[in-house]
């Protein structure tokens, strides 16, 4: 426990991520979470648990034909898990048996969710819970109105439970069963616009929510939440207008990958069967990911927005902001090296799965590496089929997609800041 108190709050929380993965791993070898005429080896557990924490929804087994009823909870449970936080569980654990959290978890929440202060924390985190308790009771409703129709009511009441929970945790996994994933309700308009209301509010961010909650005006709204709300419809906007026009989809589908490929992963047709037009369009919008403080991945639409306010800014020598604010240097600096490590690890991770997995096509593997690293979960169809080594390429790039390449990246380096500032001098570049 010395040991645990004297780390880094953001080393707690990537240790939080790889205990929880691990258990997760342990459970699902369980004999009563495997079916009884299926095998699942280690490394396909860990796949599906990493899948599940890291909310990715890539799958190297499918989960309705391997695991049973038991093991399709544990999946759920972990996707509520790394989809919440760990330490936002863990803060509401210590909440429910009426216990004060201490000054350690108050500072891990802060990691955790990206708050600036310490201000009103336990208040913040029973209304995160709340919240998701909400949205997913809402959604599991609508859900079984569509699926009660084809499945027996306690069936139809489970798949819209778990439908629910990965929808608004961003987390593409499915119980349909034989790797269909959405693909039979692609012109339910029902279930896909519930299933685009969970993604796009679990991708908002909880702190965007609130303050959309507690001001209702735009005009009222902080800098934050109208950044992440106009690169939020500027995106959804643009990927379905490139997606319809680049596939043979109806509108509703093409609105649902537009949204489902910014972290969701859910999927109404067969992604294998895309162009390589409509595949990079989607690798474009699961890089940029989600927002901060949601369940989602990516770089976040924050990032996206300071950069591209950067890049006009230096078109138009007006000064970087919005909205009447200006954006700060240490914000543009972070944004900067946020995509650099995301493009590296990236880069690293599809130079080596092009070197184990040769009969791969290069815009399958870039395409289930960045799907990994935006915890997307869409999939070409190779996933399955990759070898022992692939898999565990995805495996990290799922966890450093969902803790941050940043923050894994920074959680060894403890140094002081410098005392010695040397003379600045000027490089030609670019």
């Amino acid at each position: 426990m010395l040991f645990l108190k004297k780390q880094p709050p953001g080393r707690l929380i990537v240790l939080g991520f790889a205990l929880v993965i691990l258990l997760g791993t342990g459970l699902l070898l369980l004999p009563v979470s495997v079916r009884d005429d299926v095998q699942v080896s280690f490394i396909d557990a860990l796949f599906t648990s990493t899948s599940a924490v890291c909310v990715t929804g890539l799958i190297a087994i499918d989960v309705a034909d391997h695991f049973t009823a038991f093991g399709q909870t544990i999946v759920a449970a972990l996707i509520q898990i790394g989809g919440l936080g760990v330490t936002s569980i863990g803060v509401g654990l210590i909440l429910a048996a009426g216990k004060r959290v201490s000054f350690k978890g108050r500072t891990l929440v802060k990691e955790a969710l990206n708050v600036d202060g310490f201000k009103g924390m336990v208040r913040l985190v029973k209304a995160v819970l709340l919240m998701t308790l909400c949205f997913e009771l809402v959604g599991m409703a609508l859900s079984f109105i569509v699926f009660v129709q084809d499945y027996p009511p306690l069936r139809a009441l489970g798949i819209s439970a778990f439908h629910s929970i990965a929808a608004f945790n961003n987390s593409g996994f499915d119980i349909l069963g034989g790797l269909r994933n959405m693909i039979p309700y692609q012109s339910d308009i029902l279930l896909n616009l519930t299933t685009c209301g969970l993604i796009i509010f679990g991708g908002l961010g909880f702190l965007v929510i609130l303050d959309i909650l507690k001001k209702r005006s735009f005009k009222k709204l902080m800098l934050h939440s109208k950044i992440v709300i106009i690169t939020t419809v500027v995106l959804i906007v643009a990927g379905t207008l490139l997606l319809k026009a680049t596939e043979d989809v109806s509108w509703l589908g093409a609105f649902f990958q537009s949204v489902s490929a910014r972290t969701a992963g859910f999927s109404t047709y067969p992604i294998g069967e895309f162009t390589n037009a409509g595949l990079f369009t989607l690798i474009i919008l699961m890089f940029i990911g989600a927002s901060p403080g949601s369940t989602g991945g990516g770089i976040k639409t924050s990032t996206f927005f300071v950069l591209i306010q950067q890049v006009r800014s230096l078109f138009t020598k007006k000064q970087i902001g919005a909205f009447r604010r200006s954006i700060s240097a240490e914000t543009l600096s972070k944004s900067s090296i946020i995509v650099l490590l995301s493009l590296l690890l990236v880069c690293i991770g599809t130079f080596l799965l092009c070197i184990l997995e040769p009969e791969c096509s290069f815009v399958q593997l870039l395409f289930e590496e960045v799907s990994a690293f935006g915890t997307v979960g869409l999939s070409t169809g190779i996933t399955p089929g990759l070898a022992h080594g692939s898999k565990m390429v995805l495996i990290f790039t799922m966890f450093a997609g969902r803790v941050g390449a940043f923050t894994l990246l920074s959680i060894w380096i403890e140094r002081p800041a410098p005392t010695v500032h040397y003379t600045e001098e000027s490089i030609t570049v670019g």
